[in-house]
Formats: structure tokens, C-alpha cells, sequence
């Protein structure tokens, strides 16, 4: 694990390298949805809008296959904004390696477990209180836990909380993975000065741009199985 600055706010303890990538994460998002929200327009779409008109439809075809239910388009901004947030993340630690020292000043937040389970857990939460939401507190607990048998439910207890763990490390294990490697491969470009860099440099890209993929893929996983967690606990077993 990197040594980072840690600081406590309310006896909360933040590492500073995660801190400062959400931050960035969070104003490269905001950015990216005002370039892409400008001049608006039916006839003539720009090709910003685009951009967002396709991600949209992407994510309408995601929430679509998992909840097949009338109140599906009630979760599409859920699943584009966690999307966006998951996919930018995973990114925005693999342009750069930032080191003070023995300290890390910057990596991807989902290179972080802390951040990883809290979103996990965050979205198993927010399926919990929605399926009440919707159900009522009794139909609830008959069709998350008691179909098709009554039998089940303490298999559906413990499974609670594997969804919860496999959605977390799931995402967790590969990015930082990645990470590492894309920190071996800057140590050995750096072993021998220009030596090594002629055989580190092509790896480096070569790594980063397999990382791409393996962040896109990422983000589309845990917005899809977030969905289909959704989908158990809005949706009853007649439907």
C-alpha cells in the first residue's frame, strides 16, 4: 500500500492522494456535462451533445435489460451518474504518478478499497430503501427474502452481504492491479535512463492502453450489477 498524507475531518481519517483525485474527478465530471449541455438542439445536435445523447442511450439500454419494470427510466440518472463517476475515476490515475518523497499525491479513487466499498455499500443501501420505497416494508421482506421458499432466507441474508463484497473488490482488484504495474513498468523505464526507456516507454502505453479498457469494462460491470440489485428489490416474482 503507497504512504500518503493522512488528516482526520470529524475523526475521519482521508488519504490526501484519494482526496485530491475525487476532487478532480468530481470537477472534470461537472465539466465534462456543462461542454456537453451547450447549445442544445433538436434539429441540429453538436457533436458534444452527441456524445451525451449516445452515453445516455447506453446507460437506458443497461438499466433497461436489468429492471424490467415501468419506473425503469426512474434510475437511468443513477446509472449515468455512477457511470460517469466509476469510468472517470478509474482513468484519472493512469496519465500520471505523482510522488513527494515516500509520499503519493495521486491515484484513482476506485484504486482505493475505502472508496470502492463505500460505494458499494452506498448502492446495496439505496436498493434496500428504494425496494421499501416501493413495496412497503412487508411485501419487501416476502419477495427479497422469502421467494420462491422461506427456506432461502438466510442464504439471501449472507448473500447481502457478498454482493456487497464482490461488487467492491471486483472493481477495487483491478484498478489498483493496473496501477501497479503501471508503477513497475515506470521503475524499470527508469532503472538504466534512456537505456531502459527505449523498452519501458512502449510497455508503459501499451499497459495504459489495455488499462482503458479494463476501466471502461469496469464501470459498465458495477453500473450493471448495481442494476440488477436494484431490480431484486423492485421488482416482485409475478412480474
Amino acid at each position: 500500500m503507497e504512504e500518503t498524507v493522512v488528516f482526520q475531518v470529524f475523526g475521519i481519517a482521508f488519504g490526501l492522494n484519494t482526496l485530491l483525485a475525487v476532487l478532480a474527478t468530481v470537477i472534470l465530471i461537472l465539466i465534462f456535462c456543462v461542454w456537453t449541455a451547450q447549445n442544445l438542439s433538436v434539429d441540429s445536435p453538436s457533436k458534444p451533445q452527441l456524445v451525451m445523447e449516445t452515453l445516455i442511450d447506453f446507460v437506458r439500454g443497461v438499466v433497461g435489460g436489468a429492471i424490467d419494470d415501468h419506473g425503469a427510466q426512474n434510475f437511468q440518472l443513477l446509472g449515468l451518474t455512477l457511470l460517469l463517476f466509476i469510468f472517470m475515476s478509474n482513468m484519472i490515475g493512469l496519465p500520471l504518478l505523482l510522488h513527494v518523497g515516500h509520499f503519493s499525491l495521486w491515484r484513482s479513487p476506485t484504486a482505493d478499497p475505502i472508496v470502492c466499498l463505500s460505494l458499494a455499500l452506498l448502492m446495496i443501501l439505496l436498493s434496500h430503501f428504494i425496494g421499501v420505497n416501493n413495496l412497503g416494508f412487508k411485501s419487501y421482506v416476502k419477495n427479497s427474502y422469502m421467494q420462491p421458499s422461506s427456506f432461502l432466507f438466510p442464504i439471501k441474508i449472507v448473500e447481502e452481504f457478498t454482493n456487497a463484497l464482490t461488487l467492491a473488490l471486483r472493481l477495487y482488484g483491478n484498478i489498483f492491479a493496473g496501477e501497479v504495474l503501471l508503477g513497475l513498468i515506470a521503475g524499470l523505464a527508469n532503472l538504466k535512463g534512456s537505456l531502459t526507456w527505449v523498452i519501458g516507454l512502449p510497455l508503459q502505453m501499451i499497459w495504459q492502453g489495455f488499462s482503458i479498457f479494463i476501466g471502461a469494462i469496469q464501470a459498465y460491470i458495477f453500473v450493471t450489477l448495481t442494476m440488477v440489485y436494484l431490480s431484486h428489490k423492485v421488482e416482485t416474482e409475478h412480474e
